[in-house]
């Protein structure tokens, strides 16, 4: 079927991310207050708005505010930064004529008084780059006559003043007829959206990453202008979340070591970077390892004072996340993502969409397209779709499967005759055709399903959480389906498939199941281990590994709740044979994790659902992690995680192809079991190492 409504974004609106599972009672969030800190850290200041007030640390009173500012001070804040076009240096520089070929101008924003900059187009992308022109400026105007850009390349422009060892300033594009503009903001942009693609010099990686990193970079800075771009400036952003100033002071740091020669080593060294790298290098460094000098960061960011207000004090990390909410009027709860090959999210949606929490609402029919750059561009719905929760997975020839838990509020708040049955799986084309039937698929006893996986012969894997049993249906066939049960499970939550056996958590009992791919188990399954508190999430790396989240505490996503947990939240490691655990490890930060996945290195990220922060851990091979550090520690701070006041209660998690890590923004802080969901996908920026998708066959 075509889409019920098809949207493209003109003008994004950028909001960010998973599913936080059934029925969350009143007393969860009183159960989160006791198991984790009841104040947001000190190093995630309130920038609602631009002020000269201290930091409110209470969490809720943060959230508020944060909402407040959504419906209030967005809007404004977007339309002041249409007129920031940079205030120093080249300000008066009138860009060349764009029928003489590539042109524009570089006008930082810092003081930098009368510079003659080098300037140099290059094509960048999979392979070597090539040079594709270069000049001086006249004025800061430059024109470096016709250039060819090879489909798929991007174009990067660069300008260095006379006495710097690398460039000072960079430009990401694919449009060659544009009159750019290379300024602090476009530095900052292109090292983040770029950062998993930067050595010290120029970047270079595969499609689609590496493209559409640069469509995200523009979500930062607007590559013609120069000025702060709409996602950024604008609900859900803007001043509701600390990403807009922190931007601001990685630009002040810049601009710092532009203003004043002699800091640029003091930056250098806070990245890690050699003195010859160019500047976006050293900002994609930063970005790489966030939380590895955020002081030092901080000081030099002190000493320009921008042109909108930055942070008044050290971030926990400098993470760079945005919100993303479609169009504003459907995401409701989203729970999971499955990325596609060209790097598009999908994500499916636990409730009908309603902005006030007090409403009872039903389960939700839809599920939702977003671009790599976070633009919703379409909304499906059918195919018996039903408060869809943590289930969602492409099959290898593009089809898309969900689970359908049955989220909805309790009768009459949604009227017993719409309450969602809790017993099916819907199937999808890529092309958002429904090929279930209205009622879904049933087969298989299924009963409150939750994660789901599909094994490379689309053998689909389905965690029962109502009935302790793993559905499954042969090579994708509800006709064929299998009910698996006396596997040792109590309410089994996700499953992963590493290649060799099939794993399913338990919540209720602290077990992980081991299983052949016939649906027997193992020897030794299930698998016990003091690190198993409330398992929840699974993920597997490329060596067969198997990670574990421990939430410690949550009892809330299977329809019968047991009693409260007492246990540490925590992460754990399986051996590709099932055979042995490791851990638990407590770093990273984690408070309540949910979901887990690893990225293209093997590292481990973990969306926590309490304390509004992300969580990193060394995977398997440790010479892809950063200061040293060894398989399962933190990468993350070990206080704060990742925080990011735009954080909800946070579900799935995921990586894409250009290094993005998405997070679900699953349900409201403090959640009203009525209508609980919250309503954005959130984007870490560049944080992760990026995870190709196989093409899919047929």
């Amino acid at each position: 079927m075509t889409p019920r409504k098809a949207r493209k974004r003109v003008i994004p609106i950028v909001v960010a991310l998973s599913l936080a599972a059934a029925a969350c009672s009143g007393d969860d969030a009183d159960e989160s207050g006791s198991t984790t800190p009841d104040t947001a850290p000190d190093t995630a200041p309130d920038t609602t708005e631009p002020s000269d007030e201290s930091e409110d640390s209470d969490e809720n009173d943060a959230s508020e505010e944060a909402d407040d500012a959504d419906t209030d001070d967005d809007t404004d804040t977007g339309d002041d930064a249409g007129d920031d076009t940079g205030t120093d240096g080249s300000d008066d520089a009138e860009p060349a004529d764009a029928d003489e070929g590539l042109s524009g101008t570089v006008d930082p924003i810092a003081d930098v008084g009368d510079v003659e900059w080098a300037v140099t187009a290059w094509s960048v992308g999979e392979g070597d780059p090539v040079e594709l022109a270069s000049g001086e400026t006249d004025g800061g105007a430059f024109t470096l006559g016709e250039v060819d850009l090879p489909d798929g390349r991007v174009l990067l422009v660069e300008a260095a003043s006379p006495d710097s060892e690398g460039a000072d300033l960079a430009v990401v594009t694919t449009d060659v007829g544009a009159e750019l503009t290379v300024n602090e903001r476009t530095t900052v942009a292109a090292g983040y959206g770029l950062a998993q693609f930067f050595g010290d010099d120029l970047p270079s990686g595969p499609n689609p990453g590496f493209v559409n990193a640069v469509s995200m970079a523009a979500n930062l800075a607007d590559p013609v202008t120069g000025d702060y771009a709409d996602v950024l400036t604008t609900a859900p952003n803007g001043y509701a979340t600390q990403t807009l100033p922190a931007f601001t002071s990685l630009t002040n740091a810049v601009g710092a070591c532009l203003a004043d020669r002699s800091l640029c080593v003091e930056l250098d060294d806070a990245a890690g970077v050699d003195a010859a790298a160019s500047m976006a290098a050293t900002v994609a460094s930063i970005a790489r390892d966030p939380s590895a000098a955020v002081e030092p960061v901080f000081a030099l960011s002190q000493l320009q004072a921008g042109d909108r207000p930055g942070l008044e004090v050290a971030p926990a990390a400098w993470t760079l996340a945005l919100r993303f909410d479609g169009d504003g009027t459907d995401l409701a709860g989203p729970g999971a993502f499955a990325i596609d090959p060209d790097g598009n999210v999908w994500v499916n949606n636990n409730y009908d969409y309603d902005p006030n929490p007090e409403n009872p609402v039903c389960g939700s029919d839809e599920m939702f397209k977003f671009g790599p750059d976070g633009a919703l561009l379409a909304t499906y719905e059918g195919g018996g779709l039903s408060g869809s929760g943590f289930g969602i997975e492409f099959t290898s020839d593009g089809r898309l499967w969900f689970s359908n838990f049955g989220f909805a509020a309790a009768a009459p708040g949604c009227p017993e005759d719409e309450q969602p049955p809790h017993n099916s799986m819907s199937l999808f084309t890529y092309d958002g055709e429904a090929l279930s039937p209205e009622e879904g698929f049933t087969g298989g006893d299924l009963s409150w399903p939750q994660g789901i996986v599909v094994s490379d012969n689309d053998d689909v894997w389905i965690a029962n959480c109502g009935n302790n049993t793993v559905s499954l249906y042969p090579g994708g066939d509800p006709a064929a389906a299998l009910n698996l049960g006396s596997l040792g499970l109590e309410q089994p939550f996700d499953v992963v498939d590493n290649g060799e056996h099939i794993f399913v958590s338990g919540i209720q009992n602290n077990t992980v199941a081991v299983l052949n791919r016939d649906g027997t188990p193992v020897d030794g399954s299930p698998l016990t281990d003091p690190g198993f508190q409330n398992p929840m999430g699974l993920a597997t790396s490329a060596d067969g590994s198997v990670w574990v989240s421990n939430s410690g505490t949550t009892t809330l996503p299977c329809p019968d709740r047991p009693a409260d947990a007492e246990g540490a939240p925590s992460v754990s490691l399986i051996s590709a044979d099932g055979t042995t655990v490791s851990g638990p490890f407590l770093g990273g930060g984690v408070t309540r994790p949910w979901g887990i996945a690893t990225d293209g290195a093997g590292n481990v990220w973990v969306a926590n659902f309490a304390d509004k922060r992300l969580s990193a851990f060394c995977g398997t091979d440790p010479t892809t992690c950063p200061r040293g550090l060894d398989t399962g520690d933190g990468i993350s701070p070990d206080d704060t995680g990742y925080a990011f006041d735009g954080l909800t209660r946070n579900t799935g998690v995921a990586i894409d192809p250009s290094g993005n890590v998405w997070v679900a923004n699953n349900w409201e802080t403090i959640p009203v079991q009525t209508n609980p969901g919250a309503h954005q996908i959130v984007a870490f920026v560049g944080a992760a190492t990026p995870l190709p998708v196989a093409p899919f066959s047929g």
